[in-house]
């Protein structure tokens, strides 16, 4: 699949920008701060209802402005020509709305699954030396692109786990006293509730992790040319090792998460936190024999980050789906060989957007379409050219009145 036009509205800096689109690939160059990565954002937030950028979505609606819109223009494939037309409304305060060829949606995340895209920028380098949360995010962001349906299993589990913690904290401090017949009862029916739900989570990760695995040794050993034996692996709090290595289903999972619940019921009254569950499980990267955290340099790490989403777009492949793959920013931070063998590696995919400040960062061999981003405007660079030249018209349009984003024709 690929986007064929890209539409915003009042999101990011852009008030208005129209911007067509085509398979292959396509590069946004400009100095840093013009706008370049808030178009790849966008087509992010289509596919992902998420940002590699911000935890929420205020910064995404223009200062000043009540609301934002982004569409796109999905087509199937190169040898498929239908086409699915998404949009996305973000209203601070509010639920966003979506919408699918025009017609509304009940919820955003049933948008999920229309368009797929893998994204590597700098802030994938926290999956390897973060915290787990961003190796967390990493797969099940990786699952949910896998199986759209997982998004309603982990916002259920969420509420739950909300929930859970909220009679936790109640009880903390008061004792074994605090814990009658009644709250029990309650507690076991939140037990039964998120392990079900978590049981769900960890089976789908384990799931993927195993398929994930041999893209990623691949990966890696195409990109760095020394010490490329890379690996992963599954770190649960809650579930024996043993157990994670035989990757059970999920009922199995559920038993074992609810016998750990009633297990540590004790601490976590006193400590009034849910203490079991997949919101406490890791993956443990490695290189070679050694934890990629804390051994890994620099560059290893890089190498590290931009592998495992090289293997995340193998493994969607393989799941028969051509993603859209974005570059946001990356080939300043790779020295020259990582650059070339990074080209060697992309070159082939369906649709590739890049962004870079500098032209020449990117490889002569991932020359495509052109556009050059200065203050809000969006213009082609002719071909052999590597700016745009003087006067040339703008992608973008004058806003419409009332700030509405300018159609996209039905095909």
């Amino acid at each position: 699949m690929f986007v064929t036009h890209l539409s915003l509205a009042d999101f990011r800096s852009y008030t208005l920008a129209e911007v067509p689109l085509e398979s292959g690939v396509t590069v946004f160059t400009g100095a840093n701060g013009q706008g370049k990565t808030n178009l790849v954002e966008a087509v992010e937030f289509l596919a992902t209802l998420g940002s590699h950028r911000v935890a929420t979505e205020a910064p995404l609606v223009r200062a000043g402005a009540e609301r934002a819109i982004a569409r796109a223009r999905v087509q199937a494939g190169l040898d498929d020509a239908r086409s699915l037309l998404l949009e996305i409304e973000l209203i601070p305060g509010r639920a966003n709305k979506a919408a699918l060829n025009r017609t509304p949606l009940r919820r955003p995340r049933d948008l999920l699954g229309a368009l797929r895209v893998v994204l590597f920028s700098p802030e994938d380098l926290s999956i390897v030396k973060g915290d787990p949360s961003e190796r967390r995010r990493f797969i099940d962001d990786l699952v949910v692109a896998r199986w759209p349906r997982l998004a309603g299993v982990r916002a259920d589990y969420d509420r739950v786990l909300r929930q859970r913690s909220t009679l936790l904290k109640s009880l903390s401090g008061r004792g074994p006293r605090a814990v009658t017949e009644d709250v029990a009862a309650t507690l076991d029916v939140w037990d039964g509730q998120l392990a079900a739900f978590g049981a769900e989570i960890v089976a789908a990760r384990l799931t993927t992790l195993e398929a994930l695995r041999p893209h990623l040794l691949r990966a890696y050993a195409d990109i760095a040319p020394t010490n490329n034996v890379a690996g992963v692996s599954y770190k649960s709090s809650s579930v024996p090792a043993d157990v994670v290595d035989a990757s059970p289903p999920a009922a199995e999972l559920a038993t074992i998460l609810t016998a750990a619940m009633l297990e540590r019921r004790g601490e976590e009254i006193s400590r009034g936190v849910c203490l079991v569950g997949p919101h406490r499980d890791d993956l443990t990267l490695t290189l070679g024999d050694l934890p990629t955290k804390g051994y890994a340099s620099h560059g290893e790490s890089w190498s590290t980050a931009l592998a495992l989403r090289l293997a995340a777009f193998a493994l969607l492949r393989e799941d028969g789906v051509e993603p859209v793959l974005v570059l946001d920013d990356v080939f300043a931070e790779l020295d020259e060989t990582r650059r070339e063998r990074l080209a060697d590696l992309i070159v082939g995919a369906e649709q590739v957007l890049i962004t870079a400040a500098v032209p020449a960062d990117v490889p002569a061999r991932l020359a495509g379409r052109r556009f050059r981003v200065h203050a809000g405007e969006v213009r082609l660079v002719p071909d052999g050219s590597t700016a745009a030249p003087e006067g040339e018209a703008a992608l973008d349009h004058p806003p419409s009145p009332g700030g509405a984003v300018a159609e996209i024709p039905d095909d």
